[in-house]
Formats: structure tokens, sequence, C-alpha cells
């Protein structure tokens, strides 16, 4: 099995690497990535066991013709690639529309051509909007940022494909916790980045607003798993908690007991976002964590060198 994985150097990617390295079913991986965050990290400081087993090619999505000679002989394809900025979701729209959205139309329109069998499209809950509602599978999207617009349009790119070959769509929740190419804009690995080195923390509005969640080892597990998985073709949301950035405070301060935190525009009331932990995947994939999340927290903690 040849597999391509756009993005491959990012957060996500590297840690799905890690796992598809090790799958003996995998033949071959294709690293597809154009280095824009930088993630130099993931070429150095490991040694991988059946070097000759991957390749890297640097490339940008937008460029159809590096894509094509990508894609050539290649089983399955993982899209990861994306363009995130959080805070900023709702800020240049246009680098939002170009990337996320018709990046992903050019790389479907190259996967029709090729000879692909499963494409995997790592999404979002943003697709979803603001709601106090808990949202589920059956939602109807309604997103309200130019990051879950243009998402949302991927997403509808990828539809086309689902006639063709097993495609799912995986609306997955804010990742957090170590990687070693991980983003440290996140909420949860900002938070503890900060209160580890600095002792002091910022919180946008109030704090009582509520975001969707999935550990990076479950995300990891997920995507590795679903291509041996009997798994029908569809959309499915991969969430493990929903929490309101008050209980991640409560949690920190309980691992780093001397920490100071400060509101930042504390009278506004930020958009809310639950989405419900129960998904069709849970059927065929079992990536429920049973820790809390101190415990998660707390291993993060000890990956840090001072």
């Amino acid at each position: 099995m040849k597999v391509l994985v756009t993005g491959g150097a990012g957060y996500v990617g590297s840690e799905l690497i890690k796992r598809l390295m090790v799958d003996p079913e995998v033949s071959q991986i294709i690293i597809y990535d154009n280095m824009s965050r930088g993630n130099y990290n993931f070429f150095m400081g490991h040694v991988f066991a059946e070097q000759e087993k991957m390749k890297f090619v640097e490339g940008d999505l937008l460029d159809s013709r590096k894509l094509k000679n990508a894609l050539k002989d290649i089983d399955v394809v993982y899209h990861l690639a994306a363009l995130v900025t959080t805070p900023f979701a709702n800020s240049d729209s246009h680098s939002f529309e170009q990337i996320n959205h018709w990046g992903t139309a050019e790389l479907v329109y190259a996967v029709e051509e090729a000879k692909v069998s499963k494409f995997i499209y790592v999404s979002s809950t943003s697709v979803y909007g603001a709601s106090d509602d808990i949202n589920t599978e059956a939602t109807i999207p309604n997103p309200k940022t130019f990051y879950g617009a243009a998402k949302l349009r991927g997403e509808e790119h990828v539809d086309r494909l689902k006639s063709k070959m097993d495609t799912y769509i995986l609306r997955c929740g804010n990742v957090y916790g170590y990687s070693k190419c991980m983003r440290n804009d996140a909420v949860i690995n900002r938070f503890v980045f900060e209160a580890n080195f600095k002792n002091k923390i910022s919180i946008h509005g109030n704090g009582k607003q509520s975001r969707a969640f999935v550990h990076i080892n479950l995300i990891s597990k997920v995507l590795s798993e679903i291509i041996h998985k009997p798994v029908p073709s569809g959309t499915y949301n991969v969430v493990d908690k929903n929490l309101r950035v008050l209980d991640i405070v409560d949690v920190v301060k309980e691992i780093f007991p001397q920490l100071e935190f400060i509101f930042v525009n504390q009278h506004l009331h930020l958009r809310q976002l639950s989405v419900s932990t129960e998904s069709k995947l849970r059927d065929y994939i079992d990536y429920a964590d049973k820790r809390e999340l101190k415990e998660e927290l707390v291993e993060f903690k000890e990956k840090f060198a001072f």
C-alpha cells in the first residue's frame, strides 16, 4: 500500500507518519508539504527504521503538475495540509480560500485522474459555526469564520469522490498534546507552554466559551486505523472532550500552583461550540481516551527541557 500525506511534516501529519512507518501493510509514504510552517523538526532528532519507505516532496497544493506526479501509483491519500491561524480564523479570507478551498479542489481534481482507492480529508468542527446546542453529525454546518467556511467548501469538493472510492471526511476538534511539530497557537498547548516558562497565561474573553477537543494521540490513531477498518464512506466527527476555557485554566493551575492569569477583553462573550463525543466512527475504531486532562497535561509538562 502506497500512501501520500499532504501536510505530512505538520502537527497531525508527523504523528500519523510515525504510525504508518511501523504499519507492515504500508510499503511507501510520500510526505507532500510546502514547509510554510517551518516544521523542520520532523526531519531531525529521530532516525526511522526502513528509511527507504519514506520520500519527501516539497510542493504546494496549487501546483497541479507536481501533485499529479506525486500521485502516481498512490493507493491512499491523507489530506491534512491547511492554513490554520488560531485565534485569527477570521482574518485574511483570501489565503483561507486559496489554500483550504481551492487547494483542496486541485488535489481532488488530481485524485480523480489517479488510481487512488482511499481518500481521507481532515476537516474541522469549525464548519458548525457557533451554537449553544450540542452539534452532532446530523447538524447542518453553518460556519462563522473564513477558516470554517473554506474547510466546508473543501468538504464539498471531497464529497464528489464518494461515488468513486472510499472517502472519509473527519471533522476534528481542536487538537492538543505534545509533538515535535506541535502548534503552539492551539489554546491548550499555548497555556501549558506559557505556564511552564512564563508563569502567566492570557485568557481572551470571559473564558466561559466552550470548545471541542481531541488529543494528538487519538486523531493519529484514528487516521492510521481507518484505512484498515470496514468504515463506510461518510462524514464523521472526531472529538473526545468539550471544555470551557476556564475549565482548562483550573487544570493548568493545579499543575502550576503559582500560576497567574489575566483576562484580555473580559467583557466579550466569545462564540461557543460543543460537539457530541458520540460518533458513528466509534462503531469501527475505539479512540476513547480513559485519561483525565490533568494526566495528559502532566505528561505534556514532562516533555519540556526545563
